[in-house]
């Protein structure tokens, strides 16, 4: 069974929002448009209590966008985000809720951040998406959303880990971009690690099962990358 995975497309996330990634609500209308061509619909959410540890503001003295420790980990000091049951925390207005069929919060547990929908950054504690997957018969994942860098890219690693064929729909997302090289970079560990990378067009006009079965042309090659210690967010 194939599984698409919309990671984070959320209000503070998108233009306006408190972290906002850069053009990130253009992801809504190619997401809308994939949900059809799925078996199942999942979406998770960054759900962070209001005295998350990843906070700067949390950090007397301390500005967004430092490097700090969290749970013995490098972090990235963020803005005030996701905060539970604010509109910030809320799926983009325009995303399609229709076909979704579970809502995966992370981010709860305030001494440790966690970028990848299936466990927290330093795998102590597991969102339990990973198993429910496995109980609906899925053995391939399609991640889209917020942001390429972060919470795309962790949770693509993390899928691989635990033995589903992964896939990222490049188009479908967007990154951060705290640093010019870092989509890329992120790119390359993803396609290092065994993810494949495909596009929308490909999806819409084949579906998934004739679409997938060889790496997109989007697909980068190999880089000098390495599942990096978990420092930053979304």
């Amino acid at each position: 069974m194939n599984a698409l995975v919309i990671v984070d497309i959320q209000r503070d996330f998108c233009p306006d929002g408190a972290l906002a990634v850069p053009d990130g609500d253009a992801v809504v209308p190619v997401v809308n448009r994939l949900q059809s061509h799925f078996d199942l619909v999942v979406a998770t959410q960054d759900w962070h209590p209001r005295n998350h540890g990843s906070f700067a503001a949390n950090h007397p003295g301390r500005q967004p966008f430092e490097l700090a420790k969290l749970g013995g980990l490098p972090q990235v000091l963020w803005p005030v985000h996701c905060v539970q049951w604010t509109q910030g925390a809320m799926l983009h207005p325009d995303l399609d809720i229709r076909r979704i069929v579970r809502l995966c919060p992370k981010g709860t547990d305030p001494t440790i951040d966690s970028y990848s929908t299936f466990f927290d950054n330093g795998h102590r504690q597991a969102t339990g998406l990973g198993d429910w997957l496995r109980e609906q018969g899925v053995t391939r994942i399609v991640l889209c959303g917020l942001a390429t860098d972060y919470c795309v890219k962790f949770s693509a690693l993390d899928a691989v880990q635990l033995g589903f064929e992964t896939w990222v729909v490049e188009d479908a997302c967007r990154g951060v971009g705290l640093k010019p090289d870092d989509i890329p970079a992120a790119l390359a560990a993803m396609h290092d690690a065994g993810v494949k990378m495909t596009n929308a067009a490909a999806l819409c006009a084949h579906g998934p099962s004739d679409s997938l079965t060889s790496p997109a042309p989007t697909a980068r090659p190999p880089g000098p990358s390495q599942r990096p210690g978990p420092d930053a967010s979304g």
